[in-house]
């Protein structure tokens, strides 16, 4: 699929420049940038949901079943 994406001269110049030392496209260099970018943002939001326990000392499935042994 094709997308247009409006780039300053600089961030052109650099693009070109990597890609030159790299012997790659920029588009490919840029399929790159986009696809660690939102790497990077599924692995953070994953962080987020394992982070929800904080700082608790008890393990999970213990304090689980001592809550279930209240009923």
């Amino acid at each position: 699929m094709r997308t247009l994406v409006d780039l300053g001269d600089a961030q052109v110049r650099a693009l070109d420049e990597l890609a030159k030392a790299e012997k790659r496209s920029r588009a490919a260099l840029i399929r790159q940038a986009i696809e660690d970018y939102l790497a990077r943002r599924r692995a953070g939001q994953q962080d987020e949901a394992f982070g929800l326990w904080g700082e608790r000392r008890q393990d999970g499935l213990a304090y689980q079943e001592k809550l279930r042994g209240e009923w």
